[in-house]
């Protein structure tokens, strides 16, 4: 009985925190459906947190890669005055870059509802070199 107690326990600590984190990530992230995401994407600095390969593969017409990986140490490249829209593949990547603007100051910040797998529009694809 002890242990069916403590799993549950457990599991509803796990929930707890995904709630909060839903409901605290909302407060200052909107997440955009592609429509709305194309009125707004030209006005402000299009961003795609995916890795270079990734990119290169193909990526929404505009945007600039800063990669995930490289967010903290190319901050500089990002300007706080203005709109961020952020996308990666699926949307995670994309939460997780927001969070770290948020906690450097940044303000308007958008992410594409379901990342770029489910954007229909414009794209560009990097030409292969043989």
């Amino acid at each position: 009985m002890d242990i069916i107690l403590s799993i549950l326990i457990v599991i509803a600590v796990f929930i707890l925190i995904g709630v909060f984190r839903y409901v605290r990530t909302n407060k200052f992230l909107k997440s955009l459906t592609e429509e709305q995401f194309i009125e707004g994407y030209r006005k402000a600095q299009l961003i795609d947190v995916r890795e270079p390969n990734e990119f290169e593969r193909g990526h929404i017409l505009g945007a600039r890669n800063i990669p995930i990986s490289q967010l903290k140490q190319r901050l500089q490249e990002i300007r706080p005055d203005k709109p961020v829209y952020l996308y990666c593949q699926s949307g995670q990547r994309s939460l997780r870059a927001a969070t770290m603007l948020k906690k450097k100051g940044y303000q308007d910040l958008n992410h594409l509802k379901g990342g770029f797998r489910k954007w229909t529009g414009k794209v560009k694809v990097k030409k292969k070199s043989y």
